[in-house]
């Protein structure tokens, strides 16, 4: 099957995917010796729940649910394959085995389908090779402590996904699946492995992607909006972007509104049957699950239609008829502009104005800077950032080239810290250095589109192409500095003529998308004492105008400071000269530039007389105009502040526990020493503190997750500033205990029950405990009844805490109880997970437990 066979169908009709294939599994009550098989009889660990495995061990099991969901009417099934990556099959010791668990999914779905298209000549089924998240992110840390530190890195994920994507494709997919995508950062490492093993193979299959969102926020995991996620992967070649899992197919249609009203692709979407209930089974009915979808159909809003956790084929056994000579979604037209984004979408455009470029982290510009940077002071390198987002700046440039500097440990790890800090994050970033294995390692490291700073013609032609051509790869847009093989351009008509010579070769030679070509035809220093400086501010501005009216889609940008580097430490100056420049340059064109931007000389309340006279210097009216204006600064009496005062935050003059809430809702840190001080003073115990205004915060955290109104990286960043609050009020803690016993801090273990690798939200709950003080012993995941239970008995915690995601989890939970029971153990258990509830903890399990059981 050929990917133009697909395209074609999807522009006649609404393509049926298939349901769900776990929740099929659960229905065969396969035991340990299913998924063992014959072939790992004597495999060393447990496999049951490894479903992927199933495609060796017993083949029948999935080709029976790949024949159901045709019978159905399904036109695209996938392949049993969401866990086997070499990653996630690390739980179970199997990453050896991930090729050839790819190619028998792949080669018995192929079997599947050919055998039932004989059977079937007027029906085209299409195989998708189904390809999951991974149980890893890379754009986060799993250790609250070291919020730089990566569980997985992108070349980790791209290996990972080009060894599976390699297999499936061999193994005879007609479709590339990337599903349930959770994180940005790693479907783009995938994404780049599928289009090299298809380039490697000279194979042109589609690809499909969809993403699943982070309960009601509207946000995936990693904490991007829907538009952000679509900067995000818009250089790759996908042919549909959905959404799956997460929600029912109600509480899915505004998401899906909003993704197919802006996406330039197909539309896909398979949503769950409604959401789990208090037993962690599925109840929405196929009828019921009918009505909910049939507004995605009526409103044209899909073009690829399936079902997620808890459906099945009865569920897509409806399909058929809703969609029958359906209106069909027509893909949204490309942006014709340029789309940045970090956790949010920035659009460049005229109408947009100018967008500020943050330049206070840079290494080369800022003393400061570099000093906090060699001293690993980053939390407070951090607030540099923080601050240039609050007074503006909707991008950050970040420079880390300093010959004492590893720049490239340096700008990831800067860019690992940024990616934890949602105030930051939420702003594309700059990632400027001179050197490529910076650039190449920075992009690496984030989940956004970011503009790479720079490239240039000054090593010739074919260095330039090699890196425009990874940069596009990456998914960047690119600052293009007018250099060439004779070096700097400086006068109007050199500017032109490298701006023109770049931007052919991009076009012609890399397909490099217009809108993501920024020019910095090069600002440089006037009024320098020498005459041949003088028009350096005018040909800058005349090749804004050039470029913008001759290079179609490209953009303009410049380093702003260099204009005014003859007035170093006359900070007014400097900024009435930025001003006035950018007031003309802007009128021309200009799209962005790096600035200061917390400057706050604006155009109009310069005094008249000192414009014109530096208008005529920027300009070049006047030759003696550049004479004048050193004059002029010599002799005028400006305090010089670098930075100048810094404002007061309002939430400093609040009462001092809601100015406690406030540092843990906000997760900032700053002033917690000077706060928590305070607060010793006026509660009897550290303690109180804790339980008092510190808890009062995260509870108000609780709330807004809950709603939607948090997303997990600002969750996250609380639960580090909870830990940082509680290490300053250690040693108070400390001296209660030596007084007093009422100050003990409890101990708790925790587990993912066997079966389930799921532990996202468990180590989420161990980051918070562990910030209250908690001493959290983390079992991991698949953990077996008979190694909780001893360690239970060696550590005796103050609480058993048992995590699961997946409904089989449920039952295995009863069982740890019961072993629990018999063994003698008093010990709390806490239950937690998606699929656990209330209802099934009481019911089920807390009966079979004399000691208290507790659902979160």
């Amino acid at each position: 099957m050929n990917k133009e066979i697909f395209l074609n169908a999807l522009k006649e009709r609404i393509l049926i995917l298939d349901g769900g294939m776990g929740t099929m599994v659960q229905g065969f009550k396969l035991t340990e010796k299913d998924y063992r098989g014959e072939q790992f009889v004597d495999w060393a660990g447990d496999l049951k729940g490894n479903n992927d495995l199933l495609c060796i061990t017993r083949p029948d099991v999935i080709k029976s649910i790949h024949r159901q969901y045709l019978d159905a009417g399904a036109d695209i099934f996938a392949t049993n394959t969401f866990n086997a990556n070499a990653i996630s099959m690390e739980d179970y010791g199997m990453q050896g085995q991930v090729r050839n668990i790819n190619l028998a999914a792949g080669k018995l779905a192929r079997e599947v389908a050919d055998g039932f298209m004989v059977e079937h000549p007027d029906r085209t089924i299409f195989v998708a090779g189904s390809i999951g998240p991974t149980n890893k992110t890379a754009s986060m840390s799993p250790d609250v402590s070291d919020p730089a530190y990566r569980a997985v890195t992108y070349m980790d994920l791209y290996n990972a996904y080009k060894e599976q994507v390699d297999a499936l494709v061999d193994g005879g997919v007609d479709i590339v699946l990337f599903e349930t995508t959770f994180d940005t950062l790693n479907v783009k490492a995938g994404l780049e492995a599928a289009e090299t093993v298809l380039k490697e193979k000279g194979k042109d299959l589609p690809i499909m992607l969809s993403l699943t969102l982070s309960a009601q926020g509207g946000r995936t995991f990693s904490g991007q909006t829907l538009l952000a996620f679509l900067a995000s992967v818009q250089h790759t070649n996908i042919v549909s972007v959905g959404l799956n899992c997460s929600f029912g197919a109600a509480d899915m249609k505004p998401y899906l509104a909003e993704l197919a009203k802006h996406a330039p692709y197909y539309i896909s979407a398979y949503p769950n049957a409604g959401l789990p209930n208090s037993f962690g089974s599925y109840d929405e009915t196929p009828e019921k699950m009918a009505v909910h979808v049939k507004p995605f159909i009526d409103e044209g809003l899909v073009n690829i239609l399936g079902g997620c956790c808890g459906t099945t084929p009865a569920h897509i056994a409806k399909y058929p008829e809703l969609v029958k000579g359906a209106k069909l979604h027509v893909p949204a037209q490309k942006p014709d502009c340029l789309w940045l984004s970090g956790l949010e979408l920035l659009e460049v455009k005229p109408e947009n104005n100018f967008v500020n470029v943050g330049e206070r982290c840079n290494v080369a510009g800022s003393r400061k800077f570099l000093r906090l940077i060699k001293e690993e002071n980053y939390e407070e390198a951090l607030t540099i950032a923080r601050k240039q987002v609050e007074d503006g700046a909707q991008v950050i440039d970040i420079n880390m080239d300093d010959g004492m500097l590893d720049a490239v440990k340096e700008m990831t790890t800067f860019l690992n810290l940024i990616a934890s800090e949602p105030d930051i994050c939420r702003v594309p970033v700059m990632i400027d250095s001179s050197k490529w294995e910076v650039i190449e390692k920075g992009l690496m490291c984030v989940q956004g589109k970011s503009i790479v700073n720079s490239i240039s013609l000054k090593e010739g032609e074919k260095v330039f192409l090699q890196h425009a051509a990874r940069i596009k790869q990456l998914g960047a847009a690119a600052v293009v500095m007018a250099f060439d093989e004779k070096g700097q351009a400086d006068t109007f008509e050199r500017k032109i003529e490298v701006c023109g010579r770049a931007y052919r070769l991009l076009r012609e030679k890399v397909d490099f998308d217009p809108n993501g070509i920024i020019f910095d035809p090069n600002v440089l220093a006037i009024a320098t004492g020498m005459e041949e400086h003088n028009g350096y501010g005018l040909d800058f501005i005349r090749a804004v105008e050039w470029i913008k009216k001759n290079l179609p889609g490209a953009k303009v940008s410049g380093g702003v400071s260099n204009l005014s580097f003859s007035f170093r430490g006359n900070n007014y100056v400097r900024e009435a000269m930025h001003s006035v420049f950018l007031y003309h340059a802007i009128n021309k064109g200009m799209d962005m530039g790096i600035v200061n931007p917390s400057s706050s000389v604006l155009y109009e309340d310069i005094e008249p007389a000192f414009r014109t006279l530096l208008e005529d210097v920027i300009l070049a009216r006047r030759q003696e105009a550049a004479e004048e204006l050193i004059t002029y600064a010599q002799n005028l009496h400006v305090k010089a502040q670098e930075g100048g005062d810094e404002k007061l935050e309002v939430w400093r003059e609040y009462p001092l526990k809601e100015r406690l809430e406030y540092a843990l809702i906000k997760g900032v840190g700053d002033h917690l020493e000077e706060d928590l001080k305070e607060a010793l003073k006026e509660y009897p115990r550290a303690v109180d503190i804790i339980d008092g205004p510190l808890m009062g915060g995260m509870n108000k955290v609780g709330e807004l997750f809950g709603a939607g109104k948090m997303f997990l990286p600002q969750v996250v960043k609380t639960a580090r500033t909870m830990k940082k609050a509680v290490a300053i009020l250690q040693p108070a803690i400390e001296a209660e205990k030596a007084t007093s016993c009422s100050a003990k801090a409890g101990k708790v273990v925790f587990a993912t029950v066997k079966g389930d690798v799921h532990d996202i939200g468990k180590n989420i709950v161990s980051i918070v405990l562990a910030c209250n003080n908690y001493e959290v012993i983390d079992l991991g995941v698949m953990v077996p009844a008979d190694v909780i239970v001893k360690k239970a008995i060696e550590e005796k915690p103050d609480l058993v805490c048992l995590s699961g995601l997946i409904t089989p989890s449920l039952e295995e939970m009863v069982h740890v109880t019961d072993e629990m029971q018999k063994a003698g153990l008093d010990i709390p258990i806490m239950v937690g997970g998606a699929t656990t509830s209330k209802l099934h903890t009481a019911i089920k399990i807390a009966p079979r437990y004399d000691y208290p059981v507790i659902h979160v």
